[in-house]
């Protein structure tokens, strides 16, 4: 081999060896998994806990937002005001913040946003947000002044919410499927049945993210997430719908395991006008039939804690009220027979994708089963479910997780989908609006976890796990899901 050969060998071994250390360029890409996919991209116009899931802090921002703590922080509102009285909100907007098609944003958007949020043909599943506003007023550019029927001590809270975001009045049609928002991400691609891909946006008013793109997979299948995960495809799975299998990630230094806790209660939801539902013994036996811990065990393989009204354990107004409906199937017989259903009755019992719900489903069918009460089961798709029982109401009993924040007051909703209707309820819930005395808020709290209890309104199963599995060298994922999110503005590689 002559010299030059000998050279030019040198020269193409040493382009071959990978650059290390600081020269090297840091990963700035992750694709994570989700069990489900959305059904749009507009969190203003669906009730899907998906949606948020995508763009909640990515794409959309609100006047406020939740931080990985559950703490209140200013998001497009960089400060407010509230006059003495508790009516009077005054927001003060970050300048130069633009839309991702390049618009401004300035107070009319947030004007836009709220009244059409709070309009009498909104489509937002969480109108009640809005409905204590009775105006929203441009002072200036940079300032809007919303009035209040009542005073409110969570309505700053209530801005935060996904359902709260603020669009452009000339992309809001758009949004979902084409959604424009203000948020570090902008949209790139939704290809249904497999993937939305976001990408940063360079033009972002505030810290620039780490990421450059964001891929979420669609994976429902909890062999085919585990088998993912193990084989690098996707870099982090927050929402993990495998539990079984967290001890196989829980001994390899490639991953970590999180283990934290979710706004989300699991609940047995009762059409509460349902035929047989409407008495409550029946309702009552219902919950007696359960035995949480073997849902939890058989479902969750341990991970969940139990709950006996709609209420966070990690709450701290919290009450709990386990014992009030403990596992008897005894005295859920004898209900049933002072009921009229001595010889038993068949429920219908409609099952939404997630693993809690379709393992949880068979397991509750089993203990139903025991006291003499048998059930129809049927599998839905997302679609399917939101269409048939959440907006139809055309079911007796469902399982889903309920994750939206301290959401109580879904039960002062006579129209909700499982139908509870009680004047009593309502007036509290009223009630407790307008008052912002931390331990008289307290009370109230209390009361309205009593009073859904004692009514049997649904089967309150656990407190749902948030159970990930990311690449060991991914930082800044939430623990924790104090709402509906996964929120990549502090999300990095290590190297």
């Amino acid at each position: 081999m002559t010299k030059r050969q000998i050279a030019r060998l040198a020269i193409v071994l040493f382009a071959m060896v990978p650059v290390s250390g600081a020269a090297q360029a840091a990963k700035d890409s992750i694709v994570l998994a989700m069990q489900l996919e959305p059904p749009n991209l507009d969190p203003t116009g669906g009730a899907a806990a998906a949606i948020d899931e995508v763009v909640y802090a990515n794409v959309f921002e609100g006047l406020t937002r939740y931080g990985p703590d559950g703490s209140i922080r200013p998001a497009l509102a960089q400060s407010w005001d509230i006059s003495d009285d508790g009516l009077t909100y005054t927001f003060h907007l970050h300048s130069g913040v633009t839309f991702h098609d390049g618009s401004e944003l300035d107070a009319s958007d947030v004007k836009f946003s709220l009244d059409r949020a709070r309009s009498e043909d909104s489509t937002n599943a969480q109108k009640a947000l809005f409905a204590g506003i009775s105006d929203v007023a441009v002072i200036d550019p940079l300032t809007v002044q919303i009035t209040l029927a009542n005073p409110n001590g969570t309505f700053v809270t209530n801005m935060a919410w996904g359902d709260a975001i603020i669009l452009d009045p000339a992309s809001a049609d758009n949004a979902p499927h084409h959604p424009i928002g203000t948020g570090p991400f902008a949209f790139k691609e939704w290809i249904e049945g497999d993937r939305i891909e976001l990408v940063r946006n360079d033009s972002y008013w505030g810290e620039p993210v780490a990421l450059a793109s964001a891929t979420f997979k669609f994976i429902s299948d909890p062999t085919a997430a585990f088998s993912a995960m193990m084989a690098g495809d996707i870099d982090a799975f927050p929402g993990f719908p495998s539990p079984e299998t967290l001890t196989m990630f829980q001994g390899d230094p490639n991953f970590s395991v999180i283990v934290g806790s979710t706004e989300g209660e699991t609940i047995l939801s009762t059409n509460n006008k349902a035929e047989h539902l409407q008495d409550v013994r029946v309702r009552k036996a219902i919950a007696h039939a359960i035995n949480r811990e073997e849902i939890i065990d058989g479902a969750m393989f341990g991970f969940g804690t139990p709950i006996g009204t709609h209420f966070a354990p990690h709450n701290p107004d919290y009450l709990d009220l386990t014992e009030q409906s403990a596992h008897d199937p005894e005295m859920a017989r004898q209900l049933l027979a002072e009921a009229g259903y001595a010889d038993g009755l068949t429920l219908r019992l409609m099952l939404p994708p997630p693993s809690y719900a379709r393992r949880g489903g068979e397991i509750v069918a089993a203990q139903l089963r025991q006291v003499g009460i048998s059930t129809e089961i049927s599998n839905l798709e997302w679609a399917q479910w939101l269409e048939q029982v959440f907006r139809g109401k055309d079911y007796d009993l469902t399982i889903v997780s309920h994750t939206e924040p301290n959401d109580i007051g879904i039960y002062a909703r006579p129209d909700y989908y499982f139908q509870y209707d009680s004047a009593a309820f309502q007036a509290l819930i009223a009630e407790l609006a307008v008052t912002s005395d931390v331990e008289a808020r307290t009370e109230l709290l209390h009361a309205a976890q009593r009073m859904i209890a004692d009514d049997y309104v649904n089967g309150y199963l656990f407190q749902l796990a948030k159970l990930g599995v990311a690449n060991s060298k991914i930082v800044g994922l939430w623990a924790n899901s104090p709402t509906q999110a996964n929120d990549l503005t502090e999300v990095h590689w290590t190297e």
